[in-house]
């Protein structure tokens, strides 16, 4: 259990230092640039994957290179997410992306649902509407227009690259390899993004930032699939766990470092998220 808990407040770590970095002038883009060249490095000695025998013709690059931009792009959108519609939010969208993962399996990988696996997907698109529902209450002039936006965008974003990281395993690429292979494209095509945009490789402190960021997203990777191994006959203690010490760390969060509300209609997409969990945990 003490890994799970690592591996959700390095989750959350993530999203705190992301906000903080961002309200004091960081650039986000070339951080998650840097975060990716030492998730990349990390990935390697801590895997181990055989990047050797990767068979240049079989590999569907296409799929890893389509992932390779969608990871740095979905991290910017939570960037974004966390400072229009706050951690709390934030957290609560990216985790029930879940969601959409299991409907997809549903229609894409012919996975067969039982009553409770419906009642928890249910119960999560209610947790989500009230989240992106709350954005729409109160005076106009205190809402950003584009939170929804990029609450939404977290939903969706995390749930394809679930999906997609799932069907490239499936293709017969180890999840190590493609992990590996994800990362290091998702550094190449950040850092020749920002190098063209702005003719640099990105300031000291955004690399600094970005090495700090790089090395708490790994570790949240790393301690939630060693917690998948030590707990392997246990998978749903693991996924509920991880999921609801999440969404409960982000919202202490929010709450006491950036004093964020939790307004009613927050508060029951946060119920609703965490009975979703639960239920699609059971189903497992």
């Amino acid at each position: 259990m003490e890994l799970i808990f690592a591996a959700a407040l390095c989750s959350v770590a993530v999203s705190i230092l992301l906000k903080i970095c961002k309200e004091r002038g960081f650039n986000a883009l070339q951080m998650i640039t840097w975060n990716y060249a030492v998730a990349s490095i990390l990935c390697f000695f801590w895997f181990k994957p055989d990047l050797q025998h990767v068979s240049i013709q079989d590999t569907p690059w296409w799929l890893i290179i389509t992932l390779g931009i969608l990871l740095p792009t979905i991290f910017l959108c939570l960037s974004k997410s966390l400072q229009t519609a706050g951690i709390l939010k934030t957290e609560i969208a990216q985790r029930l992306s879940v969601v959409l993962s299991l409907t997809a399996a549903y229609f894409v990988f012919q996975e067969q649902f039982n009553q409770l696996k419906i009642i928890g997907i249910v119960l999560g698109i209610g947790a989500v509407l009230c989240i992106l529902l709350s954005n729409r209450v109160g005076p106009i002039s205190t809402e950003n227009p584009n939170a929804v936006g990029y609450l939404a965008s977290v939903w969706v974003g995390y749930a394809l690259i679930d999906v997609l990281l799932k069907y490239t395993t499936g293709l017969g690429l180890q999840f190590s390899v493609a992990l590996n292979l994800m990362f290091i494209c998702a550094f190449i095509l950040s850092l020749a993004y920002i190098i063209i945009k702005t003719k640099t490789v990105g300031t000291t402190q955004n690399i600094l930032a970005g090495l700090a960021l790089g090395v708490l997203n790994f570790a949240n990777i790393a301690l939630y699939v060693k917690a998948h191994i030590l707990l392997k006959e246990s998978p749903a203690i693991v996924f509920a766990g991880m999921n609801i010490l999440v969404v409960l760390l982000g919202v202490l969060g929010g709450l006491i470092i950036f004093k964020e509300k939790l307004k009613l209609v927050s508060a029951t997409g946060l119920v609703l998220g965490i009975v979703s969990v639960l239920c699609l945990a059971y189903a497992m």
